[in-house]
């Protein structure tokens, strides 16, 4: 059975503790800067391993030092709680990397 969508108010109240993040109704939204190309793509590699441990991947992004993260549960179609984890964790993960808003 594939995880359960959240409602929009359920979308909101979470993103009120993130508030680098948006959302377009089927997916959460980040950008971050990384102080340069190689820190950007440690950044990746520390997210890569997070969603891996979780078993939950974002896609992904990387144009020089901007890193695009894109959260989606494609089974559910929509946000799930799992996004909304690994948003959190994507968060953890830009501050130790030095990431900041784009």
């Amino acid at each position: 059975m594939p995880p359960r969508l959240l409602t929009p108010a359920e979308v909101d109240e979470q993103l009120a503790e993130l508030p680098a993040w948006t959302s377009d109704g089927e997916a959460l939204h980040r950008s971050t800067k990384a102080p340069d190309f190689m820190a950007g793509i440690r950044l990746v590699a520390a997210v890569a391993e997070r969603a891996e441990a979780i078993n939950h991947h974002p896609d992904i992004d990387i144009r020089w030092r901007t890193v695009r993260f894109r959260c989606h549960t494609y089974v559910s179609h929509g946000i799930t709680r799992y996004d909304v984890e690994l948003a959190r964790s994507i968060e953890t993960a830009i501050a130790e990397h030095g990431g900041t808003n784009a």
